[in-house]
């Protein structure tokens, strides 16, 4: 009887492939249970199903592997959102509401817990603090301000301070993803999300819309 063909890869092989992935994942889900500080490398190794010393072999410490699940698993969402805005197929306005409703879409993934655990704990890891502002908000703050400026270009937004404006734009988005990650089961009455960003998006647009002259 003969075996597989030599060329294809062996269980085995398959599943030392998917382990950094598996590990990443597992790393994900208790990171958002039990934030950074909490989590550690045997409780990880225990939920992807592998001994403590594989960890090892893919991330040299817990905080290798922090950056490893950021730049996996949200790092790719906020590329596609780059390619979103270098686009010139929508006008800044409909890129904005892109850019808000993809950041809203997170609250209902474990990827949404991460913005909570590093403000909750940057201050007792400034250098996984300062890898997440230069990493992930630093690209986030440049990725508004280009559709700003593009908008004010166009016509289409009136002329702004773009890197005050930056905050002012994405603050209630970030909000709601906090809100729904923290104190949102203890609320006596619940936020609609979506209603809450259309309701932002309406003011927001309205105060960037060009100002007519006085008749």
């Amino acid at each position: 009887m003969h075996g597989p063909p030599s060329n294809l890869p062996t269980r085995r092989t398959r599943r030392k492939d998917a382990r950094p992935s598996e590990i990443r994942e597992a790393a994900l889900a208790l990171f958002s249970e039990r934030g950074f500080a909490a989590t550690r490398l045997g409780d990880v190794a225990e939920r992807a199903g592998v001994g403590k010393g594989t960890i090892y072999l893919y991330f040299p410490n817990k905080e290798e592997l922090f950056r490893a699940v950021v730049r996996h698993d949200l790092l790719p969402n906020l590329e596609a959102l780059e390619a979103v805005a270098d686009s010139d197929a929508t006008t800044a306005t409909t890129t904005l509401r892109t850019i808000l409703f993809a950041l809203l879409a997170t609250c209902d993934r474990p990827i949404s817990a991460i913005p909570k655990l590093v403000i909750a704990e940057a201050g007792n890891f400034p250098a996984l603090a300062r890898f997440y502002v230069e990493e992930v908000t630093a690209r986030g703050r440049r990725l508004i301000e280009r559709v700003l400026r593009r908008g004010i270009e166009q016509g289409e937004f009136r002329a702004i301070d773009v890197p005050l404006t930056v905050p002012l734009v994405v603050a209630p988005a970030l909000m709601l993803v906090l809100w729904n990650t923290s104190l949102s089961p203890y609320a006596e009455a619940p936020l609609d999300p979506v209603k809450v960003l259309e309701h932002h998006l309406d003011v927001l647009f309205r105060g960037l819309a060009p100002i007519q002259p006085s008749p």
